[in-house]
């Protein structure tokens, strides 16, 4: 049971450490309003996936639980991506994504009106 909680422990490390790695990636992109399309997605996952860091503190075996299916096929085009209702993502892909709703959603915000505006109105 030990062994089985350490392996976990191992993952979730592993998976906190890719998801640092592609926010810092998607990031350069955002602040230049770049939008996520799917050739974009599958260049953020490469550089991700192919970081010495990543790969130099995680065991192989580790690092081969993040690589994508080859049955898992995505477009590579220059079109925004959209998964629709879906929720079964690479977790490069699902980490990308979330940085850009993220930060979607924060340029939102800023765009609202404050009650204050909202009653000088």
């Amino acid at each position: 049971m030990e062994e089985q909680k350490l392996a976990a422990l191992r993952f979730q490390a592993a998976a906190r450490d890719l998801e640092h790695i592609v926010r810092n990636i998607a990031a350069r992109y955002i602040v230049h309003g770049v939008p996520l399309t799917w050739r974009l997605l599958h260049a953020i996952e490469a550089e991700a996936l192919a970081d010495l860091g990543f790969a130099s503190r995680h065991d192989p075996i580790m690092l081969s639980l993040f690589q994508r299916p080859a049955g898992m096929a995505y477009p590579e085009t220059d079109e925004v991506v959209d998964f629709g209702q879906s929720n079964a993502l690479p977790a490069a892909f699902g980490f990308a994504v979330a940085v850009y709703e993220e930060a979607q959603r924060d340029a939102q915000e800023k765009r609202l009106p404050t009650r204050e505006q909202l009653t000088e109105i």
